[in-house]
């Protein structure tokens, strides 16, 4: 193991657990995508990854490269915007945002249309989004394989109703885990729940060091409190990101996600047969063919959307400190799973 010149802190993961393979992906892709931007030698992905996770991750290091080369540079203090705006500011009241979008504007008239792969920037070259269409693969049988997967996994997740964990000393598994398809149901998410994490390696690869971080704690505050739901389900759970939202051909208002993490990334995958998508950004005044005020409008057909993100009092309670906003570095960090016990990491 090598030890990141900053930082002194150890993250363990135990070698049974499905996320362990989604680092392995996450190892491949950064590299991956590194030796595409700088030109370097071809990278071969570990024999610990089947042959649809490693095209899905070409595929994927694919769109990450044309968005990367594609900027789109805004006006906007995405900091000093996220100060201004409070719990109360829903992104339902046209006058309050009138005045938000006077005091930090994106620096362009009109609403701008964006159809091809891009990344969004602020004023100090913080990246707000990733835009990446056609991201899951171009492969058909590949396609096919991750749309089934996530069309199967949501018909599993349809009759799930999420336990609130306010006021709780210890956070639980939701309510939708906890019955006799809780194995079944984490199993049918494995792929997909590995290509949104493999895809913040590269976007917010703080937020993925940060997100590991969190499950190692949760993994060893389940072991030490008796908590073996919470230690059987992080077995299977394949994803740096906490939480999962699943929507069904809903068309949504502007909004803002308040439970999620400012300086984070939420990554929203969306598949089906459908046309006329549009994703619209008031806030930066752009539209796609989050702290940020957003909402999807409705679609011809049906879509399921799949909404991946962090809650910060997870990562409180496991004792993880905020991450910071995206920028363009990718960190050095290596990482090695032996064949039992724990993997150690420094940072």
């Amino acid at each position: 193991m090598n030890v990141f010149s900053t930082s002194n802190i150890k993250i363990t993961l135990w070698c049974t657990w499905a996320l362990t393979v989604t680092h392995e992906a996450c190892e491949y892709t950064e590299q991956k995508f590194n030796a595409e931007k700088t030109g370097g030698d071809p990278v071969i992905p570990s024999p610990k990854l089947d042959t649809d996770l490693v095209m899905a991750c070409d595929r994927l290091v694919d769109r990450l490269i044309k968005a990367y080369k594609n900027y789109i540079q805004t006006q906007i203090d995405i900091a000093r915007y996220s100060k201004l705006i409070s719990p109360k500011d829903t992104g339902h009241n046209e006058e309050r945002e009138e005045r938000l979008l006077e005091r930090c504007p994106p620096g362009h008239e009109g609403t701008k249309l964006v159809e091809i792969p891009a990344t969004i920037l602020d004023a100090s070259d913080a990246i707000i989004t990733w835009y990446l269409p056609d991201a899951l693969t171009d492969a058909t049988q590949i396609k096919w394989c991750l749309q089934k997967e996530i069309w199967a996994a949501s018909d599993l997740l349809a009759p799930m109703l999420e336990k609130s964990v306010k006021n709780q000393l210890d956070p639980e598994v939701s309510a939708s885990l906890k019955g006799a398809s809780s194995e079944k149901i984490l199993k049918a998410i494995v792929r997909p729940a590995a290509i949104a994490t493999v895809a913040l390696r590269v976007m917010h690869p703080e937020q993925y060091w940060a997100g590991l971080r969190a499950f190692t704690s949760l993994g060893e505050k389940a072991e030490s409190k008796e908590l073996p739901k919470m230690s059987e389900t992080l077995q299977y759970w394949a994803s740096v990101f906490n939480s999962l939202s699943v929507i069904c051909n809903w068309q949504t208002p502007n909004h803002r996600d308040h439970l999620s993490i400012p300086e984070c990334f939420n990554i929203l995958t969306t598949v089906g047969n459908y046309s006329n998508a549009r994703m619209s950004m008031p806030s930066l005044q752009l539209e796609f063919r989050r702290l940020v005020i957003h909402g999807v409008h409705a679609v011809e057909g049906d879509r399921i959307a799949w909404a991946w993100y962090m809650r910060d009092s997870v990562h409180v309670y496991a004792g993880v400190p905020s991450c910071g906003w995206a920028r363009d570095s990718i960190l050095d960090v290596w990482i090695s799973i032996p064949d039992s016990g724990y993997s150690g990491l420094n940072r």
